[in-house]
């Protein structure tokens, strides 16, 4: 019989395009036994390939659920070029390894690849040393560390991926830990999760609380709590530090492997509830992350240090005893010889003890990675109006003699704010001469006729005169955006009629806004596209974190007692991710309160740069007196800082000597250029403003400029 495909003549009427239907198997048509038994055998006989093309991983050569006998593996390979080996086993002779039970064996922990590739030298540096800090390698017995880079070194990188090693890896050849926690700042809660979701895709899918009813809170804490095993689907946790207070409760019934407190200088205070409710967690893994470890006194330092390692530094107590007091008599300008020497003998041994479990690098590290920064100290003259309504408040109100033994009380503090809000512009202390309050008698009939709060009249203001050119000269000559900083609200409410007056599109950040919106806004500034070209921000509203990287020009308009605050806005701008050259403007009014405030700052950041930089040569300019002399005006200088510093460099107002070589904005304030006159300056805008009413200006860069960078 002919096939089915031929016709008559023999020809096939088979379709080119189509084959037939191919039957299951190549089964020969004659099926006697001896070929049947040999094609069964050539099937089973083939290897067993994995259905999916061009696979070329490994052959799964175990069955399921059988053990794997042999050496455990790590989970990546620690010899793969550019490996982040953070443990390795110890080396075994040949008959150690035949003796070792190897189901026990340790394997090494390697970073995963994924984060591996994109850490820095430095941050590659930051993770071995939280690691070993965490897993108890560093200081026996302790599982805590401070990881004190400043600001833009990328402190939130480092940490996900301490957190993502430990949740899958370990030298046991299983997870360090089930669950970590990040407690935040409520500004930063979002910004956390999107970090985690940038850096590790969808590997993980942390939980993130920033609202919601209590009820629905406590129920994703309890289920968040009652995870257990392996595989844990949400293993990190992100709550703002308000929040954790509140719902303490859900989150200390059970154990939690790892926590992580950023801007932990929120827990300067032992004393406060965050503090305790935090203390109390059942979690000896600790990591605490501050650019600013130090902000106003050692007791507060030791506070941070005893929250993750406690019983370093002893108690309290003690630690008062031996260190702080030693210390600050040290550190004082009035020291004796004998004091001073006692306290750096302390203050060494503070910091061989700290340095076991805090890592801080400063941001020159980032010089090679970002452009230049030129950070100025802008002196700026107060109006007539201002002067005379100053000496009339010290005339009337006296707060001088309120001041005991350097001791602040609720008066003189009240005096304090009027005089920095009128130092920003008389418009911020009207209402109080208009009704007349202590010191302001009389003080209405100062200002010029017909004036009225509505308008801005920034001719009124020294400092505001001098941004209104730094603004208007940075408009018209360069597409540059800038950020405005301020501690009061009344102020950007200035700086917004300033805007509308002039026709500048802006916006503005303040404590009101809910967090969504405010990453949406940061989002929106920082894009080259969008028109906006001022972003104004309330220092006290979380600036900490914020990414600002569309401007390169920041003005901080007014002081703040605590340098953190100030150091946290200026870094907004100088940070991964800038392209342009970026310049800080720092506004003081010349001779008044502002510049108390400024000196007393270089006196906290002296001590802090001493403890935690171990810069031993920190000038001791100002003796802690000196506090008394915060209501005083000195009319008749360009600068009250540069008389302080009794500058050898500068002769008849004039620099002679240039600061000496090595030296850059991180360095104490006498090693700054000096400039009594626009001459020495190299920012262009600033010289165009000097005229409006700068006195004298300080300023220097962040590294020398390199060759390719605007």
């Amino acid at each position: 019989q002919k096939p089915v495909c031929e016709t008559e003549n023999g020809e096939c009427y088979r379709s080119p395009f189509r084959k037939p239907l191919a039957q299951l198997t190549n089964r020969p048509h004659c099926l006697d036994s001896s070929q049947h038994e040999a094609f069964i055998r050539s099937i089973l006989s083939k290897p067993f390939k994995v259905p999916i093309p061009n696979y070329k991983g490994p052959l799964g050569l175990r069955a399921l659920g059988i053990k794997r006998a042999g050496l455990r593996s790590p989970l990546h390979d620690p010899f793969e070029e550019g490996a982040l080996v953070l443990y390795e086993p110890p080396l075994l002779s040949a008959h150690d390894q035949l003796k070792i039970d190897k189901d026990k064996a340790p394997v090494h922990v390697v970073v995963d690849p994924v984060l591996s590739r994109v850490l820095r030298p430095h941050q590659r540096e930051g993770v071995k040393f939280l690691w070993d800090c965490v897993t108890s390698r560093r200081i026996p017995g302790s599982h805590g560390c401070i990881m004190a880079d400043e600001m833009g070194l990328g402190k939130t990188l480092q940490c996900i991926t301490l957190m993502w090693t430990l949740l899958r890896q370990s030298p046991d050849c299983k997870p360090e830990i089930e669950k970590a926690m990040v407690v935040s700042p409520s500004s930063l809660v979002r910004n956390w999760y999107n970090e985690v979701e940038k850096w590790l895709g969808g590997r993980i899918q942390p939980l993130a609380i920033d609202g919601g009813s209590k009820e629905e809170i406590d129920r994703k804490l309890v289920g968040f709590m009652n995870q257990r095993g392996l595989r844990v689907p949400s293993p990190i946790l992100i709550i703002s530090y308000e929040t954790f207070r509140l719902h303490a409760e859900a989150l200390q019934k059970g154990s939690v492997g790892l926590v992580i407190c950023d801007e932990g200088h929120r827990l300067k205070n032992s004393e406060n509830q965050t503090y305790q409710a935090l203390n109390s967690l059942n979690t000896p893994r600790r990591v605490l992350i501050s650019g600013t470890p130090i902000q106003n006194d050692l007791l507060e330092y030791f506070s941070l240090v005893h929250f993750v390692n406690s019983g370093i530094l002893g108690t309290a107590q003690e630690f008062k005893r031996h260190f702080e007091i030693p210390i600050l008599k040290g550190r004082d300008a009035d020291a004796s010889e004998a004091e001073r020497q006692k306290g750096e003998e302390r203050l060494k041994e503070l910091i061989s003890i700290v340095n076991r479990c805090l890592i801080r690098r400063t941001s020159d590290i980032l010089s090679k990675y970002l452009p230049v920064k030129i950070e100025q100290v802008v002196c700026c003259r107060l109006t007539p109006l201002q002067a005379e309504l100053y000496k009339n408040f010290l005339k009337q109100a006296k707060p001088a003699e309120e001041l005991r033994e350097g001791k602040i009380n609720v008066s003189s503090l009240s005096s304090i704010t009027s005089l920095k809000k009128l130092c920003n512009h008389p418009a911020l202390i009207h209402d109080k001469c208009v009704e007349e309050e202590e010191g302001f008698m009389g003080a209405l009939d100062l200002f010029p006729d017909g004036y009225s709060t509505k308008s801005v009249e920034p001719q009124l203001s020294g400092k505001m005169l001098v941004l209104d050119y730094i603004l208007a000269v940075t408009k018209s000559t360069s597409n540059d955006k800038v950020v405005l900083v301020s501690n009061y609200t009344q102020t950007l409410d200035l700086f917004e009629k300033l805007c509308r007056n002039r026709r500048y599109l802006y916006v503005r950040l303040d404590g009101t806004m809910s967090i969504k919106k405010r990453a949406k806004i940061v989002e929106r500034f920082n894009s080259p596209s969008s028109p906006e070209f001022i972003f104004m921000l309330s220092s006290k509203a979380g600036g900490c974190g914020l990414n600002l990287i569309g401007a390169n020009r920041l003005v901080m308009f007014d002081p703040d007692w605590n340098p953190a605050n100030d150091e946290q806005a200026m870094a907004r701008v100088w940070r991964d991710g800038q392209k342009k050259t970026c310049y800080i403007y720092r506004l003081l009014s010349t001779g008044t309160i502002e510049e108390k405030i400024f000196q007393r700052q270089t006196h906290k950041k002296a001590l802090s740069s001493c403890v935690v930089d171990e810069e031993q040569d920190v000038e001791r300019h100002f003796s802690l007196g000196e506090l008394k002399e915060l209501f005083t005006l000195n009319e008749t200088t360009t600068s009250d800082t540069h008389d302080k510093i009794k500058c050898r460099r500068c002769v008849n107002g004039h620099q002679v000597r240039p600061p000496p070589e090595g030296s850059d904005c991180t360095s104490d304030l006498s090693q700054w250029n000096h400039c009594a006159d626009k001459r020495g300056l190299q920012d262009s805008v600033l010289k165009a403003a000097w005229d409006a009413a700068v006195t004298f200006t300080f300023h220097h860069h962040s590294h020398e400029e390199q060759r390719g960078i605007p």
